[in-house]
Parts: structure tokens; sequence; C-alpha cells
């Protein structure tokens, strides 16, 4: 059994990540963290989420349980992530990162961490859009030179960063592809007289609304016809099922900085 421990237990993606865990073969949750003062402190982590109890109870201190954490999964923000990571190479546990929001100092500090335990990094777990950025990778090589192209995300009235990570990747996939450095070509958003588009940039719009999940689309667009990947998620579940099996393939890795390419194999497909 690969020992989990999941941090920021008590949040939306927390519950997701606890059902996940109780629901895959081979996991054993051991551990569930959240925040100091949190109202859910105490409470076993199986009845949180409305299943069985487990005899797991809701902690804020991640130190007194990550010698029992083989993985520790982490979908919080970055100060909380990073302090978890510091334990995790502390004590040899393997960590999984779907926090996104990170700056480049800390993704350096991240990259660093991945000489000593293993590490998955990636800012949407979700099969499918994991397929999806394989997909861009291949539509830009083919099409891209010679199109517009433009990313619209959206997500729910609580996401607190902009573009969503997932945006971010997606164009950094197809920046790569088409030789293009993104953070050179990227357009923020637009207002007032723009003037013509260059044809070199990489549009991001971004919508927060509602209860949105997350919805992904990335527009080739040329005279006369238009080439669209999309991926909507309807359920966190996704990303909480594409964790664990992160987990699973983790625990067999050495130390290095990995991502859901690799987990699922996408790196060997030639583009």
């Amino acid at each position: 059994m690969i020992r989990i421990g999941i941090n920021g237990a008590a949040g939306r993606m927390g519950h997701a990540l606890i059902t996940a865990c109780l629901k895959t073969e081979n996991l054993e949750l051991t551990a569930a963290i959240e925040h100091a003062g949190s109202a859910k402190l105490g409470q076993d982590a199986g009845t949180l989420v409305g299943l069985d109890p487990t005899g797991v109870l809701v902690s804020d201190d991640l130190h007194s349980v990550i010698e029992s954490v083989d993985v520790l999964i982490d979908f919080t923000r970055p100060e909380p992530s990073l302090k978890a990571l510091a334990l995790c190479a502390e004590y040899g546990s393997r960590m999984v990162i779907g926090t996104t929001g990170f700056s480049t100092d800390e993704r350096m500090t991240i990259t660093a961490t991945a000489q000593k335990i293993p590490i998955m990094m990636a800012p949407n777990m979700s099969v499918g859009v994991n397929l999806c950025l394989k997909l861009l990778d291949i539509a830009a090589r083919v099409i891209g030179p010679e199109t517009d192209i433009e990313i619209i995300e959206a997500h729910h009235r609580h996401k607190v960063d902009a573009p969503s990570g997932t945006a971010l990747r997606m164009g950094e996939v197809v920046a790569h592809a088409l030789g293009r450095d993104l953070s050179s070509v990227a357009v923020w958003g637009r207002e007032g007289n723009t003037g013509e588009r260059d044809p070199n940039s990489i549009g991001f719009s971004v919508i927060r609304a509602g209860d949105i999940v997350g919805d992904h689309t990335v527009m080739f667009a040329n005279e006369g016809e238009r080439v669209e990947i999309t991926h909507h998620a309807s359920s966190r579940m996704t990303f909480a099922n594409g964790a664990m099996r992160a987990a699973q393939w983790l625990n067999d890795q050495s130390p290095g900085l990995y991502d859901m390419q690799d987990v699922l194999g996408l790196r060997s497909i030639p583009s």
C-alpha cells in the first residue's frame, strides 16, 4: 500500500482528493492536513467527505505525521506548498504538486528540491487536459506558424490566479513548438486602440464566474478556417483521480522533477 497525505484537506479540491484516495486500490490515506484555525480540524477525513470513518483526523501539524506519508499531494497555495515541500525533502517523502501561481524563484526552489526527492508538478492533472497538451504541440507544429493563436480560459469566482496555470502551460507548449518565447509574445488581454494583431503573438482571455470548474480553449484561426482544441472539466474528481494516478507512478521513481506527460507516457509519442 502507498501511504498518502493530503495537504489542504478541507477545501473543495481537498475533499475530491480524499474521496479519490479512499476509492483507489493500493492507496491508503494516512494524513489529512489543513491550516491552523480551520473549523474542520479534528474531524475524521472520511466523514468529512461523506464516507465511512477512516481513523485519520484532520490536523494542522504536518510535521507530526510526515513520517507516515510516502507521497504528499498538495493543491493549496505557493507558501504552504513550499513549506510542505521542505518537510518532504527533510523526511524523504515524495510530493505531487497541483498548486499554481508560483513565482520564478519559487519554481527554482522546487527544481532544486527535486534533486533530493521525486516531485511530480503539473498545473492540471486531468488525463484529458494532458492529452490536449500533446495535441496542441502537434497542431502548433503543423498549422501554428500561419495562424493567429488565442487561449481562452474560464474558472469559478474563487480562483485567485490568472491566467490559470493550465492556460499558461498550454501557451508554453504552443510557444515552444513554434520556437517562440511566451514571455515575449503573450498578450494578456486587450483594451482600447490596440492596433493590428501581431502575427507572432499568443493572446490570453480570462473569465471568472460562478462555479465553473475549468474550461480551456486554444484557437488556431486563419482566413477561411479555424481549429479549436477545447477541454471542459465538469467535476474536480477528474483532477483528483489524475493526482492518484500520479502518486502511484511517482512512488516508483528516482529523484527528479516530473509532470503528467511523464506519468501518462505521452513524451514517447512523436509530435
